[in-house]
């Protein structure tokens, strides 16, 4: 009898924690979800922080030309924010990070130059699980995806730097859509979407090579193709609005810790390193920028500060997860240098660069992506390598290698696009509108005060709603 009895209690035990035990082991042997809250919550932030860039770098240009172009040059940032941020989602994305090709009648090796198609349009990109390659493996996908959105919207709206005050809007826009789709993706996989350079060993923590050099080379070839503004020579072209590059220059130095920081894709201690090389290589560039102009030019300037800012924002980005903090010191002062000596060249070569884009992000990048190589170590990260003070000497010339190829296809595809728009529409505006200014011509607006048209405003007068005149 008491042995009948316990059996029916342990087959009622059973019955009744048998279901719950199934479902406990269900969830061991399934895979735990690595996606990290902190990891998540940094890289959330980074990427607000690397979108406010655009802005901050349409108040830096728009604060440095003149009036009548403030608001042509201010729309040439913002509208990458609005086309980028659609291609990047339809298309960009895929072609700069998948890896999973499909164009077999290229050949074997086209996964080294080019991303595949599998993640057109998000397809297979959770908003719940890392991606399956393995870039960041404790955020979502998703996130990884709009973090780089972010460098893919700002990288070709710095071009926009050396061509305002003379380009057409509808010749900038259709320049830099197919700039982003056939350069800057290709170069964003080269180095960070495991191709060619990746596999070389190159090192660009956050963009020497993938933003500032190719933006930089480019901005010299369009300008140049494009030709240079009508007055150039004839005319004073000072900055009509300091406070605003003092803005911009503020909100840039407080998202480039985003951009620097974010690109330790988590919050651990090479976010740290990235966020403080980055903000003592800043203040290294504009400690000596002041310097020199105070001693070569009598008299420190608000504007050359700023650059010095950035110039040292510009060099430690490829460096500032694998160098220590005098590293970073070292790089921001001497790219500050070599910016500020290019940015006097170009003045006395009298060539039409119209907010140095070139001397800051072409050469800094430059200078940056060689300097690298010197003075990286893996005493900083691991995943890295060490450069020439810490015993590798060829690391500089896989970086110089780096550096040439971005300035071979950056140059080689800018010349190749420009030709092309310039068979289907005009690359400049009229020299009247340039007389007048881009605002009004363009945009059909103005940032200063209203010209009047019959007592209306230009906006007014060009609505279909507005009163008519008898």
């Amino acid at each position: 009898m008491f042995r009948k009895s316990l059996a029916i209690a342990l087959v009622t035990l059973w019955l009744s924690i048998g279901p719950l035990m199934g479902n406990a082991l269900a969830q061991d042997a399934a895979a735990p979800n690595p996606i990290d809250s902190g990891d998540t919550a940094w890289m959330l932030v980074s990427s607000a922080m690397v979108l406010l860039m655009t802005p901050g770098l349409a108040f830096f240009y728009g604060g440095l030309v003149r009036s009548r172009n403030v608001l042509n040059t201010m729309m040439m940032s913002l509208v990458m924010m609005a086309t980028i941020g659609v291609t990047w989602v339809l298309w960009g994305y895929s072609l700069a990070f998948d890896v999973s090709v499909k164009f077999p009648e290229f050949g074997v090796g086209i996964e080294s130059y080019i991303g595949g198609i599998d993640w057109l349009f998000l397809n297979n990109v959770a908003a719940d699980k890392p991606d399956p390659v393995g870039y960041a493996a404790t955020i979502p996908h998703q996130l990884f995806m709009v973090y780089q959105m972010m460098f893919a919207i700002i990288t070709p709206a710095l071009i926009s730097g050396a061509i305002v005050e003379r380009v057409t809007f509808k010749a900038y826009f259709w320049f830099m859509l197919l700039w982003s789709t056939f350069i800057y993706s290709p170069l964003a996989h080269w180095v960070w979407g495991r191709g060619w350079l990746a596999a070389i060993g190159s090192l660009d923590f956050a963009g020497g090579t993938v933003v500032h050099i190719s933006s930089g080379v480019s901005a010299v070839v369009a300008a140049w193709l494009i030709g240079p503004r009508k007055d150039h020579l004839n005319k004073p072209h000072t900055p009509h609005n300091v406070p605003y590059v003092l803005l911009g220059i503020g909100l840039l130095w407080f998202g480039w810790c985003g951009f620097n920081g974010g690109s330790a894709l988590g919050s651990g201690s090479l976010a740290t390193v990235a966020f403080v090389t980055t903000t003592i290589s800043a203040a290294a560039g504009g400690l000596t920028w002041t310097i020199l102009e105070w001693v070569l030019r009598g008299k420190p300037t608000a504007v050359g500060i700023a650059s010095g800012f950035l110039a040292g924002l510009v060099g430690i980005t490829p460096a500032a997860g694998f160098v220590l903090p005098v590293g970073a010191i070292l790089i921001g002062s001497i790219t500050a240098v070599c910016c500020f000596f290019a940015v006097s060249l170009r003045a006395k070569l009298g060539f039409d660069d119209t907010l140095d884009t070139y001397p800051v992000h072409g050469v800094g990048g430059t200078v940056g992506a060689i300097l690298t190589g010197v003075f990286a170590t893996k005493a900083v990260n691991a995943a890295g390598a060490d450069g020439l003070f810490s015993g590798n000497p060829g690391l500089v010339g896989i970086q110089f290698a780096g550096v040439l190829a971005t300035y071979i296809f950056a140059a080689a595809g800018t010349f190749a696009i420009v030709k092309l728009l310039g068979v289907f529409m005009e690359l400049r505006v009229a020299p009247s509108a340039e007389d007048q200014g881009l605002d009004i011509n363009e945009h059909g607006e103005e940032a200063y005060g209203e010209d009047l048209v019959g007592g209306l405003s230009i906006f007014e007068s060009s609505s279909p709603f507005s009163p008519k005149k008898v």
